[in-house]
């Protein structure tokens, strides 16, 4: 018995410290968990004023008192690649290309390194853009 228990630790450390799964194990992650992966990391962005999720992402969030992190994301998964969709509004004064840019590496990085699956595409929308902080210097500009 302590034999085998020897043999399993030299094969753990043979692959440097990583546990192979058998062939027959399926590990299957929702498209909600993934859509709320992507929506914190493009929530971290720079230049995104909110997310963009239309008429019944709105309901739901006033209804449950919650914010919904995954609001304005679609996911198609399958077993090893998965596909997302960003809709986003921006920020008036930030450089769309650039935004867009950085949430297509923070989703494609954070998305990779906590499920595994590999991100075949990011593609963001930009829906419109806020101009609430360009109201606000106008309104400072004003006062002073």
């Amino acid at each position: 018995m302590e034999k085998d228990k020897e043999e399993n630790i030299e094969e753990v450390v043979e692959n440097n410290g990583e546990v192979a799964l058998e062939s027959n194990t399926n590990i299957k992650i929702a498209d909600d968990v993934i859509a709320i992966i992507a929506g914190v990391a493009v929530a971290e962005v720079p230049g995104v004023a909110e997310m963009s999720g239309g008429f019944a992402g709105g309901i739901s969030e006033v209804l449950s008192g919650k914010k919904n992190l995954s609001k304005g994301i679609k996911v198609e998964s399958g077993e090893k690649e998965t596909k997302i969709d960003v809709n986003i509004i921006v920020e008036y004064g930030t450089r769309i290309p650039d935004v867009a840019f950085e949430i297509q590496n923070r989703v494609k990085k954070a998305v990779e390194n906590m499920t595994g699956l590999k991100v075949v595409e990011v593609n963001v929308h930009v829906q419109g853009v806020s101009t609430e902080n360009m109201e606000n210097a106008q309104n400072e500009e004003k006062n002073n």
